[in-house]
């Protein structure tokens, strides 16, 4: 069953669909591991109920995501050697070690401290289960680390040899910090913190706008946002830097994704606001931009020059209608979390942060933006690459397994299709429902009886309370 399209196209959306349910599972999980981290060490320091209560809400969240990304993870990885045998054949001597490393020195860090984070509270010191945390926060970060190594390396790759058609690493220092590592990894692990500090700041919206306005919804909220303001306006930064080297490394990537076809010699090059690129035409169609802007932000020069794409072969170019997109998608939005950030500071200063009630509906409208600006930065990573799987060394179609037929890819695909959308559609909604549920009062939690959970064999057993009697629990928080 091959749907009209090829394997090679077929494998590349299979690839496309599983890893982008992956990403936003360990986003989350990165993000969320350091807050409970920052929400430890603050009960430990001031002793105050309320960040006890928020850690103890915020972990079940955490560790559902961190289990989802997990199972997704391990299923994405099986694809290296399905579809794309001849990829792990060919530079499987350079992403194979970098990937083991992120196995031995990130994930056995998380795995032997996770369940004494998620079930040792009262059975260890409070010491130690912040030492648990804190090594699971620096896990996730490490993981991140060896991921984003082997990704950037496939965009910008260095210190390796081509010996009878194989890749062969030669200086591993070079790999791992290739040109493009260094912004790569602060650009993803800023929107970490960024996705996971929105999730925050949308959930404790959600409550203020159903009414909740005890301390913890509150403190959530305020501290949620503050991360905003200090992650988005870094991102900006971040992302002008990573545009640069984008430039300098890649240039018919950042040709795709500013629209550019012609380089501009003899004039300045305008920022397209909108357009839409022609492949065929070899043009923009309905233009709208502001003059000189392009040349200034991508060359900080008024007449800088930047090469266009139809100094490129047409066989190297990026699809640049969807890269084009896809990247005004994630700076767009992340505009309205810079301005989110921005109107917090200004209703701080008015102290109105928890009445404002059309600013808490922007910020739940503004929850789920992290996810989408975190696909849409991913699909101007992978597209921009096309059609180089390892950059200017293999091509994407070099990659492919030989074995695989069409049809055999085309059920597969069916079958992630269906399997995906039940098994982590299932997580989405547990987790919504936890988010909606939101986290005890500290009344309700003085007067609950204390449950133990007896074997604690999975992360989702962190969840140890029925999650569905949610109209009662609106209707007590709003009395």
């Amino acid at each position: 069953m091959s749907l009209g399209l090829t394997a090679l196209e077929l494998a590349r959306i299979q690839f496309a669909f599983t890893v982008s349910f992956h990403i936003i599972f360990p986003a989350t999980s990165i993000g969320l591991a350091c807050f409970l981290a920052v929400l430890e060490w603050r009960w430990l320091k001031t002793q105050n109920p309320v960040y006890k209560a928020l850690f103890k809400y915020w972990i079940k969240i955490f560790a559902v995501a961190f289990g989802m990304g997990v199972v997704s993870g391990v299923v994405m990885s099986y694809q290296f050697g399905t579809n794309w045998s001849e990829f792990s054949r060919i530079a499987g001597s350079v992403t194979g070690p970098l990937l083991t490393y992120e196995v031995l020195s990130a994930f056995f860090l998380e795995a032997g401290f996770l369940g004494i984070m998620l079930f040792g509270w009262e059975k260890v010191g409070s010491r130690a289960h912040f030492f648990a945390t804190v090594m699971v926060a620096i896990g996730t970060c490490i993981s991140m680390f060896w991921i984003l190594s082997s990704n950037s390396w496939m965009q910008t790759p260095q210190g390796f040899a081509i010996e009878n058609g194989i890749i062969v690493p030669k200086d591993w220092l070079a790999i791992v910090f290739n040109p493009s590592f260094p912004y790569r990894f602060a650009h993803m692990g800023t929107a970490a913190f960024l996705v996971s500090s929105l999730l925050v700041v949308g959930t404790s919206a959600w409550h203020l706008v159903k009414g909740r306005r005890d301390e913890l919804v509150k403190k959530s909220f305020s501290m949620g946002l503050w991360m905003v303001l200090a992650t988005s306006c870094l991102q900006v930064f971040i992302g002008d830097n990573h545009g640069l080297n984008t430039l300098e490394h890649q240039p018919a990537k950042l040709a795709a994704i500013e629209g550019h076809w012609e380089t501009n010699y003899n004039e300045s090059m305008p920022l397209l606001l909108f357009a839409i690129p022609d492949m065929q035409a070899e043009k923009n169609k309905f233009e709208v931009g502001i003059p000189h802007l392009g040349s200034l932000v991508l060359t900080h020069s008024l007449d800088g020059t930047v090469k266009g794409l139809k100094d490129f072969p047409a066989e190297d170019r990026p699809n640049a209608t969807i890269v084009f997109w896809s990247f005004r998608v994630m700076v767009g939005l992340g505009m309205l979390m810079v301005g989110l950030s921005l109107l917090a500071l200004w209703l701080r200063k008015t102290n109105r942060l928890f009445e404002a009630s059309w600013f808490h509906k922007f910020a739940m409208f503004m929850g789920p933006t992290g996810y989408i600006a975190l696909l849409a930065g991913w699909v101007t990573t992978e597209v921009g690459r096309q059609p180089w799987v390892v950059y200017g060394v293999l091509r994407t179609q070099n990659g492919l397994s030989h074995a695989v037929s069409a049809g055999q890819v085309g059920i597969s695909l069916i079958l992630f299709v269906v399997v995906y959308t039940i098994v982590f559609g299932s997580g989405i909604y547990y987790i919504l429902k936890l988010v909606r549920k939101g986290p005890l009062t500290l009344e309700e939690i003085s007067t609950t009886p204390h449950r133990q959970v007896q074997t604690a064999m999975r992360p989702l057993s962190t969840v140890d309370e029925p999650i569905d009697n949610q109209k009662e629990s609106q209707e007590k928080h709003h009395d």
